[in-house]
């Protein structure tokens, strides 16, 4: 760790208050915390019986939330240091350090990231490009193969769009919504719009949504290259359907809020809140699913419009008579 001190330090923005050897410390001993604790969660058999931390069930999410923030990232490669230094029999069915990682901590995320290809992938990932903890997730948290084909294919070429009205307020355009499993059917970001239904993965909400999303944005927007910035697009549409507990209350009903935090007030001004906290690069990614929304809802509207004229407008007291009874699509 008195080697490794020097490069870590310049890892971190600003001036960094501790001394030497306290830094190292500090290295050293969160790091092997860090190493431990993902061990331990591989591996029962080196869990003591009166191990705290998996003894009581409410510990570890607490533990992986704390370990998600990003100022209490290290350097990966200091806990791959401390892990290769450390070394133990393999963790069983071969999985990778890396993969079990990710499982520690997809424990706690409020949805499912593709990992149909995520055994092979992470084992082949090359550990000196692996910043910290938050990067290593992010990076390995994402749409289905298939979404990020047509955002490739469709996204980046798409720079004329619009954001869409709420989920109640577009319901009224015909538009039905449709829950989808994500544990089977790809990712919690791949969102589809087809023949006037909208198919959304359920989104678990808990205590640890909100620090994981902020966490996980401010990572996307304080770094470079990273496109597209799926998390943060992902609670830009978010907040588009959600304006209020009335949007989340129809989005609730049809299973695609899984509501384990509050009322439907409290789910819409957290979403609210995580969608207003980032600016958005120069693709969207779900440009398209936008497009066809309005599409779909100008469509319903012209006809509506051209029905209304045709039946109701050539009487003035008919408009009159739809007028004051309330009619509309």
């Amino acid at each position: 760790m008195w080697a490794l001190e020097e490069r870590a330090r310049n890892c971190y923005g600003g001036s960094i208050s501790s001394g030497k050897n306290e830094f190292v410390q500090m290295m050293l001993f969160d790091g092997c915390f860090i190493v431990e604790v993902i061990r331990k969660f591989g591996l029962p058999h080196l869990r003591g019986d009166d191990d705290p931390i998996f003894k009581q069930g409410w510990m570890l999410p607490h533990i992986a939330r704390d370990m998600i923030l990003l100022e209490n990232q290290l350097p990966f490669f200091v806990v791959w240091k401390l892990f290769i230094m450390s070394e133990m029999p393999s963790i069983p069915r071969n999985e990778s350090f890396l993969v079990t990682i990710l499982r520690f901590f997809y424990g706690i995320l409020p949805g499912k990231g593709f990992r149909r290809d995520g055994v092979d992938r992470v084992n082949d990932y090359p550990i000196n490009e692996i910043k910290h903890l938050v990067n290593l997730i992010h990076d390995n948290w994402h749409p289905s193969p298939s979404g990020i084909e047509a955002y490739a294919n469709n996204g980046k070429n798409n720079s004329d769009w619009s954001f869409i009205c709420s989920a109640s307020e577009i319901q009224k355009a015909g538009i039905k919504f449709q829950k989808v499993d994500a544990h089977r059917d790809g990712s919690l970001f791949d969102i589809k719009f087809k023949n006037g239904v909208m198919k959304i993965p359920t989104l678990e909400i808990g205590d640890a949504t909100e620090t994981i999303f902020q966490n996980l944005i401010v990572y996307e927007q304080c770094s470079h290259g990273i496109n597209p910035k799926h998390i943060l697009d992902y609670f830009k549409f978010l907040h588009c359907l959600i304006n209020s507990s009335k949007d989340a209350e129809l989005l609730r009903r049809r299973g695609i809020i899984d509501n384990r935090l509050g009322d439907d007030e409290v789910i819409a001004t957290l979403l609210n809140k995580l969608g207003d906290g980032g600016v958005l690069g120069e693709q969207f990614y779900y440009c398209e699913v936008l497009n066809k929304v309005n599409f779909h809802c100008s469509r319903r509207r012209n006809k509506w419009k051209a029905k209304l004229k045709h039946h109701y407008f050539k009487d003035p007291w008919a408009v009159i008579l739809f007028l004051s009874t309330g009619g509309g699509p």
